[in-house]
């Protein structure tokens, strides 16, 4: 008995997404559209570093990666036929309008606010649905 408690004490335990990796044509390509149009910051191997200490600072409670599957067919990653849609955490919501409006890259659909973030929709080159969010703060 006390075995098994020992080694249920030691399992290691999933503590958070390590990456998000996916096919392109042309990734550098790819890459560039999401500098330029929402932008982030591309490191030396291609790609974006989040680290979760920007986050948690920006949002010390209401920073959070959410791991959820969707029924097949559900309609929320649509226009997009992929199987997926990517969620960026954001700081500025307005900010990033401004800059999309900027870019002249439009909008799927309306923008939308929730007790728990505002949130707002493009399309990237690849036809992945990309939803924007800024969390917002739990009271209390």
């Amino acid at each position: 008995m006390l075995r098994q408690q020992a080694r249920e004490a030691r399992m290691a335990k999933i503590i958070g997404v390590g990456g998000i990796f996916f096919h392109s044509p042309d990734p550098a390509a790819l890459m560039a559209w999401y500098q330029d149009k929402l932008g982030l910051e591309i490191n030396d191997y291609g790609g974006a570093d989040f680290l979760h200490a920007d986050s948690g600072k920006a949002f010390p409670q209401g920073a959070r990666t959410i791991f959820s599957a969707f029924k097949t067919g559900a309609d929320y990653f649509k226009p997009s036929d992929k199987p997926f849609m990517i969620n960026l955490m954001i700081d500025d919501m307005d900010g990033m309008l401004a800059r999309l409006a900027e870019k002249g890259v439009a909008l799927e659909g309306e923008p939308q606010d929730f007790d728990y973030g505002r949130f707002a929709w493009v399309m990237d080159p690849n036809g992945t649905k990309i939803e924007l969010w800024q969390p917002i703060e739990p009271k209390g």
